[in-house]
């Protein structure tokens, strides 16, 4: 059912106090935190406990499932304040965001109070795992399988660049059903325990781009219960993308999140830095790109708002979470490359802390979706223009 779409543009009390909580939760543990969690090839466990303690890592889960019934609306600030405040949490992208979305619209009862239950607690954390080294982003050519069995299936194959498996208990995996005449078919998904026998995964080494670490899976034979299989033995795509739009929307207000520090870091070292007789923000050539990465950052903002209010109406959001996602992750790439040359030789320090936003906004640009994808789709959906692929 299609409701009114809410887009308040004049923030209201209750929204300005999950900005303030959040941020203040993740700067209380440092700057560097995130940085050190990568270098000692650990999760931001602290921190995620704090922000479940609070009920923020569940903010998009009903109400009824024990979540803050927000929606992507509510979750995306999460995500953007996290981010603001230096932590970009993959977690939150996948768990509530992507696997949380998916198992409210696709899930059966039991599963929602089996595992929906414990993600709006942040107790449960349940990876996504969708790409493949041979499909990138072409999911129709995916090959890992799901074959029937007496007792339920068996699950064959390999994923790529998956988020966050390090910190997961369960991953949901994306695959096909492969049937009697040995065909594959539509995509299905199906939720994996990490410790299964037959799943084993290597981590890729990768620089910094935040806390989290990016695995390559592998599934021999790995035993799943007929009470696992999410949305059908052949759910198809349509079910898949109950995910794939909030997870557009969630990367989108990570990389809302990285522009704004990325401003802020900037504009007041521009401030601040003194190289003649005026700080050198009062020179066009250092304010002119900031304030134009600025315009472009809240552009950005706006469609991802715009995107969330969509989706939680029950709205077509496809368009506006690919948009979002976009213009978000230019206007991130901008507003870090813009910082550094306003820090000059110091925006490569590690010190300063602005060369370590660089790869967590570039990044956004390719994945999880590439930019000249999400062009192919706004060409063909948006402009009526012939598929090209």
């Amino acid at each position: 059912m299609i409701t009114d779409p809410a887009l308040p543009l004049i923030p209201g009390d209750e929204e300005l106090h999950i900005r303030e909580s959040v941020r203040g939760i993740c700067s209380s543990f440092g700057p560097r935190y995130a940085r050190e969690c990568f270098e000692q090839g650990k999760p931001p466990s602290e921190l995620w406990q704090q922000l479940a303690e609070k009920g923020f890592v569940g903010a998009n889960i009903p109400a009824a499932w024990g979540g803050g019934g927000m929606g992507m609306s509510g979750l995306q600030i999460v995500a953007e304040e996290a981010a603001a405040a230096g932590v970009g949490l993959l977690m939150l992208v996948v768990s509530p965001g992507i696997v949380g979305s998916i198992l409210n619209l696709q899930g059966s009862e039991e599963q929602k109070e089996r595992w929906l239950t414990g993600i709006a607690a942040g107790t449960t954390k349940i990876a996504f795992a969708i790409t493949e080294p041979d499909a990138g982003t072409n999911s129709h050519n995916l090959r890992t399988e799901l074959r029937r069995t007496a007792d339920g299936y068996r699950l064959t194959g390999q994923k790529v660049f998956i988020s966050a498996v390090e910190d997961a208990d369960a991953l949901l995996v994306v695959a096909r059903f492969r049937d009697q005449d040995g065909q594959l078919t539509k995509p299905c998904m199906c939720i994996v325990d990490v410790d299964a026998p037959g799943f084993t995964r290597e981590r890729i080494p990768m620089p910094y781009i935040g806390p989290d670490t990016q695995w390559t899976l592998f599934f021999d034979d790995v035993e799943v219960g007929a009470d696992r299989l999410v949305g059908g033995q052949e759910g198809g795509l349509a079910a898949v993308f109950d995910g794939l739009n909030p997870e557009r929307i969630m990367i989108a207000a990570q990389c809302n999140g990285v522009g704004r520090l990325a401003l802020e870091k900037a504009s007041t070292y521009a401030s601040e830095r003194v190289v003649w007789s005026t700080p050198i923000g009062a020179h066009q050539g250092i304010s002119h790109p900031l304030a134009k990465a600025k315009i472009q950052l809240e552009l950005a903002r706006l469609m991802t708002q715009k995107a969330a209010a969509l989706y939680d109406a029950g709205a077509p959001a496809a368009e506006s979470a690919n948009m979002a996602k976009y213009a978000a992750a230019d206007a991130a790439t901008q507003c870090v490359d813009t910082s550094i040359q306003a820090h000059g030789g110091n925006g490569f320090t590690l010190e300063y802390g602005v060369s370590d936003l660089w790869w967590a906004a570039r990044a956004m640009r390719t994945a999880p979706v590439s930019e000249q994808m999400i062009l192919n789709y706004v060409a063909q959906h948006s402009l009526g223009l012939p598929k090209s692929y």
